[in-house]
C-alpha cells in the first residue's frame, strides 16, 4: 500500500509546501501553514451520488429555457437580491457578521418555500435539531416538507440529498462540513474547497438549488478559499450594525440577476420583516432645524433610496485634525475636502470633519459627492438647510458638478416622499423628460452655484 504523504497548506491563500514555515511566502500570513495529509489513493469517482453521463455539445438554439422557473423564497427583498427568486440548480453563498441573522433569514425562507413550492432540506452543522425547531417556532407555521438534518459529514449530506431530492438544500454553515476522505479539520482550506466543489457538482447535475452560509474573517472577507466565491452563482452579503434593527442584503455577484442589488429588512422578535418603504424609515428620525443634515437620493442596484447624510465640522481635538467617514468611501471624502478647501476657501485643513450616513447604509457611488459637500458646507458655515431639500451629483477636481446615471428615478423617489426641492447636475436636468410638478428642481454647474443656492 502506498504511504500517505503530508504537506503544509496556507489557510489564507492555499499556498502549498512540503515543509513548515512560520510565514507564508505567498500572502505573508504568519502561522497560517498547517499540516494536511493527502489520501493514499485518489478516488476514481467523486462518490457524490451522481453517475457519470456522456455529455454531448448542444447548439445554443436548441437549449430549452422554458422550464427555468424561479422558486420564490416568500421574502420579496431576498427575491429582489437574487434576481426574482432562486434559479433551479443554482449555488448561492450567503455571508455576513456573526449574529447578523443569516441563519434566521434562511430558516425563515425555508419555511416559506416548504409552505408552497416544494421540499427543503435544512442541514445544520452548528445547532441541534431541538435548537433549530425552537428557533423556527417563533418564525411562523411549520410544515412537514421542511426536513432538518444535524450533520457535519459531507458524505452523509450528499447521500441524504440524493435520496430526498429536495427543491432547496440549505447548508448552515459550510465551515462546519468535513469530508472523511481528508484528514484536515473542518473549516480548513482543503475541507471548505472540497465541500464547495462537491455541493456545486450536485446542484448542477441534479438541479437542486443549494444555499450555503459562509463565515467571514476579522477583516470582513469570506473565510476559506477564494475559489469558493468563483464557484458559486451568487454571493450575497448580509450587513447591518449589531445595535440596529435594519439589515441590508447586498448581492456582490449574481449570474442570474443584476448587481449590486440590495434588499432592506428589519429584525423583529418574529424574525426578519420586509420594509415596503425603506426611504421613509431612513428619514423618519431626521432632526429639524439642525445644520449639516441633507437628504441624498442614492441608487442600490436598480432601487432608489433616500438616506440622510450628516456632517460635522468642529475645532480640532488633537494636533492632527481628524477625518472620520462612516457609510461613504473615505478616500473619496478626503478628496472632496481638498476640493472644497481649494475652490471655496473653506479652512477644513484646520478642522475635524465627521461624515456619517444614518441607518447603517453604505453609499458607494459618486452621486453622493454633492450631498456630502452640501452637508459639510452647511456645518462649516452653520447654514440651516430646507428640510424638503435633497441633493445629488458628482464633483470633479475642478469644482464642476458632473452628471450621474438614472436621475429621473432619483427624482421620482424624492417626489414620492414629499420633498419639495432638489439640487442636481445641470447636465442631468437638461435631459429630464418627466414633469415633476410637486418638486422644484435646480441644476448646478459648479460648487460656487451650490454655495449661492444654500445661502439664499
Amino acid at each position: 500500500m502506498a504511504k500517505s504523504l503530508s504537506h503544509y497548506l496556507c489557510q489564507s491563500c492555499g499556498y502549498q509546501t512540503a515543509r513548515w514555515m512560520g510565514r507564508c511566502p505567498d500572502c505573508g500570513e504568519w502561522g497560517g501553514l498547517l499540516e494536511e495529509r493527502a489520501a493514499s489513493e485518489r478516488r476514481s469517482a467523486r462518490g457524490d451520488g451522481v453517475s457519470s453521463v456522456l455529455h454531448l455539445a448542444t447548439p445554443i438554439t436548441t437549449v430549452d429555457i422554458s422550464t427555468l422557473h424561479r422558486v420564490s423564497t416568500g421574502l420579496a427583498e431576498l427575491d429582489r437580491v437574487l434576481g426574482g427568486g432562486i434559479v433551479p440548480g443554482s449555488f448561492v453563498l450567503l455571508s455576513g457578521d456573526p449574529g447578523i441573522g443569516k441563519s434566521t433569514l434562511l430558516l425563515q425562507a425555508s419555511m416559506q418555500i416548504a409552505q408552497g413550492e416544494g421540499i427543503v432540506l435544512y442541514v445544520s452543522g452548528e445547532e441541534s435539531l431541538q435548537q433549530t425547531r425552537s428557533r423556527a417556532s417563533r418564525l411562523g407555521p411549520l410544515s412537514d416538507r421542511l426536513l432538518l438534518l444535524a450533520e457535519t459529514s459531507l458524505q452523509v449530506i450528499l447521500d441524504q440529498t440524493d435520496r430526498i431530492r429536495p427543491t432547496i438544500l440549505v447548508i448552515d454553515s459550510i465551515q462546519t462540513i468535513a469530508s472523511e476522505e481528508l484528514e484536515s479539520p473542518p473549516g480548513s482550506f482543503s475541507q471548505v474547497r472540497e465541500a464547495a466543489v462537491r455541493l456545486m457538482a450536485l446542484a448542477k447535475k441534479k438541479g437542486i438549488s443549494t444555499i450555503v452560509i459562509g463565515h467571514i474573517t476579522k477583516e470582513g472577507a469570506i473565510a476559506g478559499p477564494k475559489t469558493m466565491e468563483h464557484l458559486v452563482d451568487a454571493v450575497v452579503f448580509m450587513e447591518g450594525e449589531g445595535h440596529q434593527i435594519h439589515r441590508l442584503l447586498r448581492a456582490v455577484k449574481n449570474r442570474f440577476g443584476p448587481t449590486p442589488e440590495v434588499g432592506v429588512l428589519e429584525m423583529t422578535a418574529a424574525g426578519l420583516q420586509e420594509l415596503a418603504n425603506p426611504s421613509e424609515v431612513f428619514l423618519s428620525q431626521r432632526p429639524s432645524g439642525a445644520s449639516g443634515s441633507v437628504v441624498i437620493p442614492t441608487l442600490e442596484g436598480s432601487r432608489p433610496l433616500l438616506v440622510e447624510l450628516q456632517a460635522l465640522v468642529a475645532a480640532p481635538s488633537t494636533a492632527i485634525p481628524r477625518r472620520v467617514f462612516n457609510g461613504v468611501d473615505s478616500n473619496r471624502g478626503v478628496l472632496l475636502l481638498a476640493v472644497l478647501e481649494k475652490r471655496l476657501g473653506l479652512p477644513l485643513s484646520a478642522c475635524d470633519v465627521y461624515v456619517n450616513v444614518v441607518g447603517g447604509v453604505r453609499v458607494g457611488e459618486t452621486a453622493a459627492d454633492l450631498g456630502m459637500a452640501a452637508a459639510i458646507l452647511s456645518s462649516a458655515r452653520n447654514l440651516l438647510l430646507d428640510p424638503g431639500l435633497c441633493v445629488f451629483g458628482e464633483i470633479g477636481l475642478a469644482g464642476e458638478v458632473r452628471a450621474v446615471p438614472m436621475a429621473e428615478q432619483r427624482l421620482e423617489e424624492a417626489a414620492r416622499l414629499g420633498l419639495s426641492h432638489c439640487l442636481m447636475p445641470r447636465h442631468n436636468l437638461d435631459r429630464i423628460q418627466s414633469d415633476f410638478s410637486s418638486l422644484r428642481v435646480s441644476g448646478l454647474r459648479t460648487l460656487e452655484e451650490l454655495t449661492e443656492r444654500l445661502e439664499t
